[in-house]
């Protein structure tokens, strides 16, 4: 997406009305914690400084319409029609329709969505979208809904209209992310608490492979199929488990015998990604920055050996990290398939290893490489203009 602008001019002229309300919600980054959301674990996600913005002015219509500012595509549905096939407007749609259940939404309404969350890139572009639509919904008509209830709104959207069954994860993050703080989410429990992020001289750089990744597609849902069909089987035997976060290492290996050998592994990797997020929010409160990049490192190895979700664009660039002495530790991040790897770099060394890895990666792949800093920022916010 492009640089974020304030185009409440275009909003003035394609809708002939000011915006009454702006909606933010930022894209996120995810320290450690990869596919153990909808295990009902534990993740490590921090909210970056690149969100998505939405505009929005009631319209007195029976007619919702939309406008995606940075692909010029306009999109408008009536109060009961049945859902769109095409890419964002899904994800409006569905925000809508699933608000729609909890609260009515008495009128039409005018809405521009921009932003500069770089699609596909693993940072969340969707649920910036999605928290920053469900927000401004609520805000502008007074729905009361707490933002807690929002996240689930939005995951539900992601569920029944996108087809991604998604963790809680990506939503909670962009709604509730704190300035320079991680936050440790219990994805069962669905609570949390924040963890100081202090990187001291070290910085957090993205590099994105530029390979798109699709998280509808039938690889991420069947591994979160193969993680419910070992929960199934391993309830035989622990009655007391719903998910694999109540599951430890030795009863999974005590039931090895009983498991497919595709679901022990894909099992087994969720087990010690648990204990990774856990074992990598010491670390952060000791300030042990290098046990925290060696548990990203073991990250990415059990992504890519075990649940099998990196690609060979991801593998590369956390191979250059791994010889580079000013990275703590690297892993790709997000669903998989493409997107971005993360790192703890020390800030004086950013350049240097850009303009070293840039080129091989070029050369190896035919494609750039696409370096991004991620500050880290606050969760979703809104604002009324003045009438």
């Amino acid at each position: 997406m492009k640089k974020v602008s304030l185009p409440y001019d275009f909003f003035r002229n394609h809708f002939s009305q000011n915006p009454h309300l702006k909606a933010t919600s930022p894209g996120r980054v995810n320290i450690i914690g990869e596919h153990t959301d909808y295990n009902g674990g534990w993740v490590l996600p921090a909210a970056i400084d690149k969100q998505a913005m939405v505009l929005i002015a009631k319209n007195g219509l029976d007619q919702h319409r939309f406008y995606a500012y940075d692909i010029q595509e306009a999109f408008e549905f009536g109060l009961a029609e049945n859902p769109p096939t095409n890419g964002w407007e899904k994800y409006a749609f569905g925000v809508v329709r699933s608000l729609e259940k909890h609260r009515d939404i008495p009128q039409g309404m005018d809405v521009l969505i921009t932003g500069n969350v770089p699609f596909g890139a693993g940072l969340s572009s969707s649920a910036a979208i999605e928290c920053a639509l469900a927000l401004a919904i609520n805000d502008l008509f007074e729905l009361g809904l707490d933002k807690k209830t929002l996240a689930y709104i939005c995951q539900k959207a992601e569920h029944d209209y996108v087809g991604v069954k998604c963790g809680i994860m990506d939503q909670f993050a962009s709604l509730f992310g704190q300035e320079n703080h991680a936050m440790l989410l219990d994805c069962q429990k669905v609570d949390h608490e924040y963890v100081p992020l202090e990187l001291g001289e070290h910085v957090l750089l993205l590099c994105n492979t530029n390979v798109s990744h699709s998280l509808a597609s039938s690889a991420y849902n069947d591994r979160r199929a193969a993680c419910e069909k070992g929960v199934s089987i391993l309830k035989q035997y622990y009655p007391n488990i719903s998910q694999l976060r109540d599951v430890d290492e030795q009863q999974l290996n005590a039931q090895r015998d009983q498991l497919d050998a595709d679901i022990l592994t894909k099992c087994l990797y969720v087990v010690q990604e648990n204990a990774r997020v856990i074992q990598a929010c010491q670390a952060l409160k000791d300030g042990d920055l290098q046990q925290l990049g060696q548990l990203m490192y073991a990250s990415h190895d059990g992504l890519s050996n075990m649940y099998d979700v990196s690609c060979k664009e991801l593998d590369f660039l956390v191979g250059q990290a791994r010889h580079f002495d000013a990275i703590i530790g690297s892993r790709m991040m997000g669903g998989g398939f493409g997107g971005c790897t993360i790192n703890i770099i020390h800030k004086d060394e950013v350049n240097h290893f850009i303009e070293k890895v840039a080129p091989l990666y070029e050369s190896e792949f035919g494609k750039e490489m696409t370096p991004i800093i991620a500050q880290i920022g606050n969760g979703a916010q809104s604002h009324h203009f003045p009438s």
